[in-house]
């Protein structure tokens, strides 16, 4: 049994319609998946990062826009994925936080940098985009 399990796990390819890892790539490139590894990753506070725990509460203000419905799913996923640890503290009302975990930080990294780029070639991809769009209307 253990056999076909190190089979199947050094057969996946995102490349194949049924590689579950497809999956996978599906959920953390999604810009919340980013901004909230990128949040929980301490990037927000300056160019050298120390990953902290946050309140729901505090990334929802941070990340603009992100519905408390989107906010709740996309945790309570990677929560499941073991991205992150949830924790609740028995107060009144209950405290709860989110952490990232060994595994969520080493995607984190990968957020970090995909999440710059973007910020740092934006004004790029915009002139390409005027100047494609000039030349196809």
């Amino acid at each position: 049994m253990a056999m076909t399990e190190a089979a199947e796990k050094a057969e996946y390819n995102a490349f194949l319609a049924v590689c579950p890892s497809r999956r996978l790539l599906d959920r953390i490139s999604d810009k919340w998946v980013v901004l909230i590894l990128c949040a929980l990753g301490g990037d927000e506070a300056g160019e050298s990062p120390a990953p902290r725990a946050m309140r729901y509460s505090e990334l929802s203000r941070l990340l603009v826009g992100v519905s408390q419905k989107m906010l709740t799913q996309t945790l309570r996923a990677l929560e499941r994925d073991g991205l992150l640890t949830r924790t609740a503290i028995p107060t009144v009302p209950v405290t709860v936080t989110y952490e990232l975990t060994e595994l969520g930080l080493s995607l984190h990294h990968l957020a970090r940098v995909l999440r710059q780029w973007a910020q740092t070639h934006m004004d790029q991809v915009l002139a390409n985009r005027e100047k494609h769009d000039a030349q196809t209307s």
